[in-house]
């Protein structure tokens, strides 16, 4: 198979470069990578309704003896399962003397505080007052009205996935000094994915992008992408792959062509608060849910817990390098510098 043309398959699913270019001699794509596109997909993006939901953790991160804990723009929550098995969340402050309650145990579905021993079950007691919660199967989500200020929604906008039993799937993790807009202005940036990330990705060429013209926020909002992801050498598996910004805070990238069809990157941004020096901090939660439908992939779902690593490893390569890609765009635009 051809590495130009991801909608082919053959029976091994890498292909080889058959002209590889070096990386100082690829076409360059600073023309294309107009700002004004990248900045109107970015503004619309930020005009859908989110509900007030954000992204608060993993699914599997959720244990029976202690809480799942999370700032949410300056507000502690935290997250546990009742006796019933049921998923409950709320303020992570006691509200007797304000004991931190990320450091307190869960017994038997109890989160007790463990400055006093206040007890609670999830209900509303003694102050507490219990969140809206979901579990999305991958991704836990929590709602503050009183942070997202829009109309409240009964359930957080989850992309469409395949279905877990079919999947595998992984959850990164990591932060940077930037605010969430940072984050998605990253992945509404296709362009730079060749330039930028060289040991990835390779023959990157973005053949359909958003009219900036657009002005409704509900509108197809989409970049199409055919990019071939580097394995080793001239060996590489050549896609197509479609970003969307479902929600102010999330960015979804579907393969659409090629091996892999049907996968998901699911790219989340919840705003933990300022640092100690006042900057704004922000959580990257991306989930990674890869299918395919070889006969060989109900074997390879077998080995999951060896490859949830290897997962997590790939995706916090990219962003290193794409945190700091944030970073630097929160630090031009806070001093008035940034030039899109």
């Amino acid at each position: 198979m051809s590495a130009d043309r991801p909608s082919r398959r053959g029976r091994v699913p890498l292909s080889l470069r058959r002209r590889p270019v070096p990386w100082a001699r690829q076409r360059p794509t600073w023309r294309e990578a107009r700002p004004n596109v990248i900045a109107r997909a970015l503004k619309r993006s930020q005009a859908r309704p989110s509900g007030n939901w954000y992204v608060v953790g993993a699914t599997r991160d959720i244990r029976d003896d202690r809480p799942l804990a999370r700032t949410v723009a300056g507000h502690e929550v935290v997250v546990w399962r009742d006796a019933e098995g049921r998923l409950v969340a709320g303020p992570g402050v006691c509200p007797h003397l304000g004991a931190p309650l990320r450091n307190s145990a869960v017994h038997c579905g109890t989160l007790v505080c463990h400055w006093h021993g206040l007890a609670l079950k999830g209900a509303a007691f003694a102050g507490w007052e219990p969140l809206p919660v979901h579990d999305d199967g991958v991704l836990v989500w929590v709602r503050l009205d009183e942070v997202g200020g829009e109309a409240p929604s009964s359930g957080p906008v989850v992309p469409v996935r395949p279905t877990l039993s079919d999947a595998v799937s992984a959850v990164y993790e990591s932060a940077g000094t930037c605010e969430p807009e940072d984050i998605v202005a990253n992945r509404l940036d296709p362009w730079h994915g060749a330039w930028f990330h060289p040991y990835s990705f390779v023959d990157l060429t973005v053949v359909d992008a958003p009219d900036p013209a657009t002005t409704d926020a509900q509108a197809d909002d989409s970049f199409a992408v055919d990019v071939s992801f580097k394995v080793a050498g001239r060996l590489v598996v050549p896609v197509r792959a479609v970003f969307t910004a479902p929600e102010p805070r999330t960015v979804v990238m579907h393969i659409t062509e090629g091996e892999g069809r049907g996968s998901v990157v699911e790219t989340h941004a919840t705003p933990l608060g300022p640092d100690e020096h006042g900057r704004p901090r922000t959580a990257v939660i991306e989930t990674i849910m890869a299918v395919s439908d070889r006969r060989c992939f109900a074997a390879v779902r077998t080995t999951a817990p060896v490859l949830r690593p290897l997962m997590r490893a790939a995706a916090g390569r990219l962003w290193r390098d794409d945190l700091a890609y944030a970073e630097r765009r929160w630090e031009l635009r806070s001093t008035g510098r940034f030039p899109g």
